[in-house]
């Protein structure tokens, strides 16, 4: 079919079509409560997105209050020996907590505390050297490490068989 013949096609059916239509019922009564409901839901809607947004700045406020006041005056960065103190406090704590814990279960090796003994003596030489450059990082990460093996090794020591693969 060429582009010309669907053109007066189109307009045939267009002219067999009524000009004057005119709707089953009267259609004002729902136009004018839909007008009405629009106004009054718009007010509405309007009010309901003012307090979203009072209510979203208030949480803002909020939360920086508390992160200001929580990270600000308790912030202190530890350095040198305060630093290493403290690694070795938190390390001291934690292993004592996890032997407790796990004290009940039996362990699957006989010389895991020499394997712990050893791994103490290693924290010790690194701590000596730390004395000398406190702020040694490759010195603090190797102390981390000695620590985080002796974790692993209670950890693994008192596992029960059926939670090994």
């Amino acid at each position: 079919m060429s582009k010309a013949r669907i053109e007066a096609s189109l307009n045939e059916k267009i002219a067999e079509l009524k000009k004057d239509k005119q709707p089953e019922r009267d259609l004002w009564p729902g136009i004018e409560l839909a007008i009405s409901k629009e106004d009054f839901s718009g007010l509405q809607h309007s009010r309901v997105e003012r307090r979203k947004k009072y209510l979203a700045v208030a949480a803002v406020v909020m939360f920086g209050f508390i992160g200001w006041f929580t990270i600000s005056p308790q912030f202190v960065l530890l350095t040198g020996d305060d630093l290493v103190a403290s690694l070795s406090a938190q390390h001291e704590a934690q292993k004592h907590e996890l032997l407790v814990k796990l004290r009940s279960q039996p362990a699957l090796t006989e010389n895991w505390q020499d394997q712990l003994a050893e791994l103490d003596d290693a924290a010790n030489a690194i701590k000596l050297a730390l004395e000398n450059d406190p702020n040694n990082m490759a010195l603090l990460k190797m102390l981390q490490s000695v620590h985080q093996q002796q974790i692993s090794i209670i950890e693994r020591v008192h596992s029960p068989k059926w939670s090994q693969i």
